[in-house]
């Protein structure tokens, strides 16, 4: 049996701001649907993407193909999609906790310049918000 993989799906309002900036936080880039499918078409149908253009949504990917896609799409009613994904920014390194923390915060700072907002430092991550208020984590990855 092959490994199980992931993809992830973000409710929003306006699709081209979160996608540019989850593409700042992850190193993502736009996928380009010919190079999987045969038809522009074919990936929004296959995901459950709206077909309407750049404003309606995005399908975002690693480069490396190592981490898992992300679909951001824009609903008409947030109160019919309260469900919000929770997505954790892992720093790599190693090193010393002070050091693994000095990374944290300095990808934070990062996020912050590329549209987020820290909403508090915990004891191993900072909770951030990105420009739609949708709460994610940076902390560092597993030593």
């Amino acid at each position: 049996m092959a490994a199980v993989t992931i993809d992830l799906t973000l409710y929003c309002e306006n699709a081209r701001l979160l996608a540019e900036f989850w593409k700042a936080a992850l190193g993502y880039v736009d996928e380009i649907p010919a190079s999987r499918f045969g038809t522009d078409e074919e990936p929004f149908d296959r995901f459950d993407l709206p077909a309407g253009g750049d404003e309606d949504g995005a399908l975002l990917c690693d480069p490396e193909g190592i981490g898992p896609r992300l679909s951001i799409v824009r609903v008409p009613d947030r109160g019919r999609t309260d469900n919000r994904l929770h997505i954790d920014v892992r720093v790599p390194g190693e090193g010393s906790p002070a050091d693994r923390w000095e990374r944290i915060r300095m990808e934070a700072a990062r996020l912050v310049r590329a549209g987020g907002t820290i909403l508090e430092a915990f004891d191993d991550y900072i909770l951030m918000a990105d420009p739609e208020g949708n709460e994610f984590r940076v902390t560092a990855a597993p030593a």
